[in-house]
């Protein structure tokens, strides 16, 4: 959520920017200013009606007890006005600020300076590739025709006890998993990041607070009876430990990482692009989460970015970096770099990865704060990224290493597995 101080201070640049995004923020943002002013306004009146209301008890206290009955009541009839405008101009008050707040919620990041113009996903920049498509021998197969052949995926079991979208892993297949998740894990730890093991549910505060609500309601499981929302990505509850905290600079920076199920309704997506383990309701995932003073941050993306680099390269799967631009860009994020992997027998990119910073926009939503040496209190960066999900790997896996005598399995994935 943007600042209302830096709309005031940089209202023509933050329209100019987010025109990036296909956003016509100017009224938008001049409405955030007037109900500001508004806001600053009655909070003012209050304040001054509530400080004469408390001198006029006062005053009322000190007539009492020297007899003066009469004048006593004629205060009294004053502070009974006092309260009931007081009353007033509070509900005014209140009423200002959930406006406010509701209108800036539907107010998108700013994009980063370097966030290319364009309308969609065919205006993404490539910034980024490596890695050789291999050359696969004739009758090579999709991943969801290797996982029949091999029956480690049953596609049809999950749909039987579930629905589409909720895969079966068997035998090989569950290992394969597994040890993804273990080799992910580890080079996490490796990186510095400090695992946990998280809450599935969150409440509706957690998902204001790292923006999933209530621009991606209508893609999250909602469990009405508890208003609790199923977890989109491990981002969400790893961000959220940190909410209503005001760190201290020798806190910093911290950097997080945790493996859960992913739950995405994904409504409206349909086709032969959502096959197999192209897009699922249900998937595993391992994710960073970092918090940075602001003059670190986009080092830190830097470092991110590499992180996931070395884990492409160490699995040997051809891959390529996309800088988004503002058309194709999450409305939480300030700048995202979309990795993708080479499906060699679907011949196309598969997105794997979204590294992110979201400068102060998640922290002012959050409260998540600083103290520095001054102690002055600053809102903090955070960021995130997939480091990685799961089944768009295994699919490129699957597929770039199909073989006529079976599936190969990335050499630095045997270790932890016989397969």
């Amino acid at each position: 959520m943007l600042q209302v101080n830096n709309i005031r201070a940089n209202k023509e640049a933050y329209t100019k920017a987010l025109k990036k995004r296909n956003f016509n923020a100017e009224d938008t943002l001049n409405d955030v200013l007037q109900l500001d002013e508004i806001r600053r306004s009655t909070q003012s009146q209050l304040d001054d009606t509530l400080a004469e209301s408390n001198q006029v008890s006062r005053e009322i206290g000190l007539l009492f007890k020297t007899g003066e009955h009469l004048k006593a009541g004629v205060l009294k009839e004053k502070s009974a006005k006092l309260k009931e405008s007081s009353k007033t101009l509070s509900e005014t008050l209140n009423d200002t600020v959930l406006r406010l707040e509701q209108l800036l919620y539907t107010i998108p990041n700013v994009p980063h300076e370097s966030v290319p113009e364009g309308a969609g996903e065919a205006d993404n920049e490539e910034i980024f590739s490596s890695g050789e498509i291999p050359q696969l021998a004739e009758g090579s197969l999709p991943h969801w025709e290797l996982a029949k052949k091999y029956d480690i995926i049953d596609f049809e079991l999950g749909n039987k006890i579930t629905g589409a979208g909720f895969p079966v892993y068997k035998g090989k297949g569950s290992r394969l998993q597994r040890a993804l998740i273990a080799y992910f894990l580890d080079k996490a730890g490796e990186a510095g990041y400090t695992e946990y093991e998280l809450p599935l549910l969150v409440n509706e505060a957690s998902g204001f607070g790292t923006g999933q609500l209530p621009d991606k309601e209508g893609q999250m499981y909602h469990v009405t009876e508890d208003d609790l929302y199923l977890i989109p990505t491990a981002e969400v509850p790893i961000t959220n430990m940190y909410r209503d905290m005001i760190l201290n600079e020798t806190d910093l920076p911290i950097k997080a990482s945790g493996f859960t199920p992913c739950f995405r309704r994904e409504a409206g997506s349909y086709g032969s692009h959502v096959r197999g383990l192209n897009r699922l309701h249900q998937f595993d995932k391992v994710e960073l989460v970092r918090i940075e003073k602001p003059e670190n941050s986009y080092p830190a993306l830097e470092g991110m970015v590499e992180h996931v680099k070395n884990l492409l390269e160490e699995l040997k799967l051809p891959y390529r970096i996309l800088r988004l631009c503002g058309g194709d860009l999450g409305f939480t994020s300030a700048l995202t770099y979309d990795f993708e992997v080479f499906s060699t027998a679907q011949d196309r990119w598969l997105e794997i990865s979204s590294v992110s910073n979201f400068e102060t926009f998640q922290a002012n939503r959050l409260k998540l704060r600083f103290k520095d040496r001054e102690g002055n209190k600053q809102l903090l960066h955070t960021l995130n990224g997939s480091a990685l999900a799961l089944p768009r790997v295994l699919a490129g896996i699957l597929e770039n290493y199909q073989t006529p005598q079976g599936i190969k399995v990335p050499e630095v994935l045997v270790k932890y597995n016989r397969f």
